[in-house]
């Protein structure tokens, strides 16, 4: 795997597990509520310490996603100049084709002479 791709698989699976935790924190969140839509706790140091959880698991979450969105950027930059060099090579060759035919063609000329 070359560091391009893996730039890439470094990209999506933050992103994927950022993604993941936002949506896990706000399901819990959503079913620990009631009738009266009001969040029920068993005690308050269970809201105190589950609510501080979520906390930092959002926050981590939102690093995630920040961090993965560098690295795809990255990863961006990373093909485009690894495209560029391979159309810098194709040219190369092509013009050292070119002069090839171009020496053979004078080789032909001066034979027929």
């Amino acid at each position: 795997m070359d560091a391009v791709t893996s730039q890439l698989l470094l990209g999506i699976i933050p992103l994927v597990i950022g993604i993941g935790l936002i949506y896990w924190v706000s399901r819990r969140k959503f079913y620990r509520r009631n009738v009266a839509s009001l969040e029920c706790f068993s005690s308050f140091e269970a809201s105190v310490f589950v609510r501080f959880l979520e906390r930092i698991c959002k926050w981590l979450a939102y690093g995630l996603i920040v961090l993965a969105i560098l690295t795809l950027w990255s990863y961006s930059r990373m093909k485009k100049d690894k495209e560029k060099q391979q159309q810098e090579v194709k040219t190369e060759q092509s013009e050292k084709d070119k002069e090839k035919q171009q020496q053979e063609a004078k080789t032909e000329q001066s034979a027929y002479r």
